[in-house]
């Protein structure tokens, strides 16, 4: 632990860093890019100045993956515990950063209490500014915010150490925790803390998925049974990304018409495809209906999660390319033209320019991401005019 007279002076540095009108490259350097990349976004983000606590979403659990949601059963004992023993509050934030689950030490519950430090406390970025646990999945690195690194001055007596939760079989970012403390508590070994309880949840996450099918269908498509590729047809990923979106089962005349539509393939060549993939998964499909029988995630669905909770800029992330380009199944089609309509909509909602550009670094060929963009930035804006050269070429 650094002595107080440490503590005091680094508290002092900070000050003296959000005083300047603007960071040399040196104290960005001295502070750290992203405290300081994070303090320039939260500037830009129209965060009211008297917001003392983050917003509350009372509906936070329905963006909650719901490996995570199990894992976090399986550890939730374990968590409480290092947060009694540590005289801190531990959160759990899902990939749009609302807490999903907390903990809190007799010592540190009145004070998250009063900043929304708890279940359903919104910590995203452009609501609260910089904060650890909204820093640690932006950046998918552990992350340390100080005490008066913190935009929210209701929160600058704290220090918060953040890791990110990832899925051990996918690779696939899950969620984040975070331990937090007064400034005064900090502790080189705080980051290590956080780590080791991201561990906790992960450990808890392989024993819940013992039998474990995660879906690429974005790009190029990929199956992983616990954590291992799988050699498939791209006929046979189609039937496995059905049934992902079907969890209840499916009948085989369903599936045929899910699968093929109006096309003259024989419902024996289907049962063919099913018996082979019985066999790849180790018995691990089940019939009268057609239904996958171990735990199953997708990109593709976790894209659709962020949609329905809001969180436009993970849905951009994880649409990595289109779903299934190369498909002919119409119910994969039009769950694909759905899901398209629903991001295009999003994007038109959509105010934050810095997800938008990189959308478009990435899609160059995304209009309705840069219309949008033409809509936020400001004529006088460099990028504006050539948002609309490329526009007018696009048009042409």
């Amino acid at each position: 632990m650094m002595n107080k007279q440490a503590l005091l002076e680094k508290r002092q540095r900070i000050d003296q860093f959000r005083q300047s009108s603007s960071l040399s490259p040196l104290h960005a350097e001295q502070l750290g890019q992203s405290i300081a990349s994070s303090w320039q976004r939260s500037a830009s983000a129209a965060i009211p100045k008297d917001r003392m606590a983050a917003p509350i979403n009372h509906q936070h659990r329905r963006g909650l993956n719901g490996a995570l949601e199990h894992a976090l059963q399986l550890c939730t004992e374990d968590l409480k515990h290092i947060a009694q023993q540590s005289s801190m509050v531990i959160a759990v934030g899902d990939i749009g950063s609302t807490i999903v689950w907390s903990a809190s030490s007799n010592q540190m519950q009145r004070a998250a209490e009063s900043v929304h430090f708890v279940e359903g406390g919104q910590w995203r970025e452009e609501l609260v500014g910089t904060n650890a646990l909204a820093l640690s999945l932006k950046t998918q690195q552990s992350s340390c915010v100080f005490s008066n690194e913190h935009y929210m001055t209701s929160i600058q007596d704290w220090v918060c150490y953040a890791a990110p939760i990832i899925d051990p079989y996918s690779k696939q970012l899950l969620g984040v925790i975070d331990l937090s403390t007064t400034w005064k508590n900090h502790n080189s070994l705080g980051l290590l803390a956080a780590e080791r309880c991201s561990s906790i949840i992960q450990s808890a996450l392989l024993e819940h998925q013992k039998q474990q099918l995660f879906i690429r269908a974005f790009a190029v498509p990929q199956i992983l049974f616990n954590g291992k590729a799988l050699v498939l047809t791209p006929r046979q990923i189609e039937i496995l990304a059905i049934l992902a979106l079907c969890p209840q089962g499916l009948t085989l005349d369903t599936l045929h018409q899910a699968l093929y539509g109006e096309r003259k393939v024989s419902v024996g060549t289907l049962k063919a495809e099913m018996s082979q993939l019985r066999d790849i998964l180790g018995g691990m499909l089940g019939s009268r209906p057609y239904r996958l029988l171990v735990n199953v995630d997708a990109d593709f669905l976790q894209a659709e999660q962020a949609l329905d909770a809001g969180y436009l800029e993970t849905a951009l992330k994880l649409y990595t390319g289109v779903f299934l380009a190369k498909t002919e199944s119409p119910f994969l089609c039009a769950w694909r033209d759905c899901l398209e309509s629903r991001l295009s909509d999003a994007i038109f909602k959509a105010n934050e320019t810095d997800v938008l550009l990189k959308h478009v670094a990435h899609f160059p060929e995304a209009i309705d991401a840069v219309e949008r963009l033409i809509e936020l930035m400001p004529k006088t804006h460099p990028v504006h005019q050539t948002l609309l050269k490329f526009k007018d070429r696009e048009d042409f």
